[in-house]
């Protein structure tokens, strides 16, 4: 729908702008009218070239906690809804986040509520913070819900990073040593097989013949082995969106010996923290558990959550389900039956998930300095053994003159 941009004044005589999403202009000024503002002018704003990469949002989730708390403080300080949302769209420097502000802006203006406002943006905004908007709407909280949303995804955030942080740095060095090892196959071993070649017609050592052969066939197949690097990783993300494969992959994830009590101390937090800040926010169980399970970002996790959003729409407690799914550690299903049993829910989740941030906090310094050793020393002996099996036959050719003598 085309936006308009307008500029009238108020019966007061006050001069006042704006910009209206309407089909034509006479819908921007019989609109205008009912407001009781004279209008002067009245332009067709163009639309706003925005580039972003296939399937992103476009906006960070360090923008979104920002326009929470600025939001939150311009609520809490008595402004309209609608006019922070004019000064905050205003002031964003994000064209596409800027774009779907004034959006939001128009359709509140135009009677929706703010969360259903909210819930066009799907891709930016998800169903954890829009039901929490609308929680706050409906109680009259909104500041102070906003706030605790903006805190929750700042941890999240920080939650997110360790994890990733975890993964990413056994993975750079992995790549860094298959790039120096290509490096070596493909450039170095070459050179000294055409200098072995001018020592005469004698057999190269096992290693030795070995690591030519390697190189032979990284050279003769260059292009097959390319397009594997490439294809590997696009069949593995087209398998990663079939729900089976999915599945199975992370059932796998979840049991690795190193990696998988990490991740698992993440979803537990993840978990609890968001179950936490749901029900804090006077949301109820069935349908916090039904926004938590598709936030886990782990299918196993996610069923297991679902499995236990149906028990206990047959009226039983949280806690036993959780239990039976034995995807939870059994000292969280007792804190939570804990919480349960003394009214307290929210407050014992939100302790749960400071605990295992803590715990992944510990996990990820402890693997990081496990994995570094490790690598070195598997990054060393594989570099090292190619360069001593090149270097075996002038070993070979300097006994051999010794013996000569």
């Amino acid at each position: 729908m085309p936006v308009f941009a307008w500029e009238g004044r108020t019966p007061n005589g006050d001069v006042k702008k704006g910009e209206i999403e309407a089909e034509t202009r006479e819908d921007v000024e019989r609109r205008l009218e009912a407001q009781r503002i004279s209008v002067s002018k009245i332009k067709k704003k163009p639309k706003e070239i925005v580039l972003k990469m296939p399937g992103s949002s476009g906006v960070g989730l360090a923008e979104i906690v920002i326009f929470t708390r600025q939001l939150a403080t311009m609520i809490d300080a008595g402004l309209p809804i609608v006019q922070s949302l004019d000064l905050l769209s205003n002031q964003e420097p994000n064209p596409h986040f800027k774009a779907c502000l004034k959006d939001v802006k128009m359709s509140v203006e135009t009677g929706s509520t703010f969360a259903d406002s909210l819930r066009k943006h799907p891709k930016i905004f998800d169903d954890l913070f829009v039901n929490l908007v609308a929680a706050g709407e409906l109680g009259g909280v909104l500041d102070s819900i906003l706030n605790r949303l903006a805190t929750h995804i700042e941890k999240a955030v920080k939650l997110r990073r360790k994890v990733k942080g975890a993964m990413t740095y056994p993975l750079a060095v992995l790549a860094i040593a298959i790039i120096v090892v290509g490096v070596l196959l493909v450039k170095v071993i070459p050179t000294f097989e055409e200098m072995f070649k001018n020592f005469g017609n004698a057999a190269l050592p096992g290693p030795t013949q070995v690591v030519v052969d390697i190189s032979h066939f990284m050279i003769d197949n260059i292009l097959m082995i390319f397009a594997l690097v490439v294809a590997i990783p696009l069949l593995f993300g087209w398998a990663m969106k079939q729900r089976e494969f999915k599945k199975k992959f992370d059932r796998i994830v979840l049991k690795l010996p190193i990696f998988g009590p990490v991740l698992r101390k993440a979803a537990v937090a993840r978990f609890t923290r968001t179950l936490g800040t749901m029900m804090t926010s006077g949301v109820p169980i069935l349908d916090a558990l039904d926004i938590v399970g598709k936030a886990s970002g782990n299918i196993v996790i996610e069923e297991a959550i679902n499995y236990v959003r149906s028990r206990i729409s047959e009226g039983t407690t949280l806690a036993d389900p959780l239990l039976e799914t034995k995807v939870f550690p059994e000292m969280v299903v007792q804190m939570i039956s804990v919480g349960e049993a003394t009214g307290a829910m929210d407050i014992m989740l939100n302790k749960i998930a400071d605990f295992y941030e803590e715990e992944v906090d510990v996990a990820v310094e402890g693997l990081t300095q496990l994995m570094e050793p490790i690598m070195m020393v598997g990054i060393g002996g594989i570099v090292g053994g190619i360069l001593i099996a090149m270097y075996l036959p002038i070993f070979s050719l300097a006994d051999t003159i010794k013996g000569g003598k």
